[in-house]
């Protein structure tokens, strides 16, 4: 099953564990040290993360380490960019619309 960025960082572990491994690869254990769930549970989580493409497992000798593939969350950013255009256009017009009240308000003050 393919999942999405999306479903990768719904889960605060997981964008607890992205944070971690943003810096630099960890090992399994020391992922999991972290957090007070037990070691499959982080497994599970790094397992989502990597159908994600968020991270990206490397065998180094008896270790599993996990590295960050921070790129995907371009697709998160796209999708917010488009509502931020949308929110700051709205804003710019409501931003409009007091100022032309404004002027308003001191025209109708100055003829009284």
């Amino acid at each position: 099953m393919r999942r999405d960025v999306f479903q990768g960082i719904a889960d605060p572990t997981r964008r607890a564990i992205l944070g971690m491994i943003a810096g630099e690869p960890l090992n399994v254990n020391s992922v999991s040290e972290h957090f007070d769930v037990t070691r499959a549970a982080i497994y599970k989580h790094l397992k989502i993360l990597t159908e994600c493409g968020l991270v990206k497992m490397k065998q180094e000798g008896r270790e599993r380490f996990c590295e960050a593939k921070l790129d995907k969350l371009d697709e998160v950013t796209q999708w917010v960019e488009q509502y931020r255009k949308q929110w700051n256009q709205r804003l710019d017009n409501l931003e409009d619309y007091l100022a032309t009240l404004q002027s308003k308000n001191k025209e109708d003050d100055t003829e009284k």
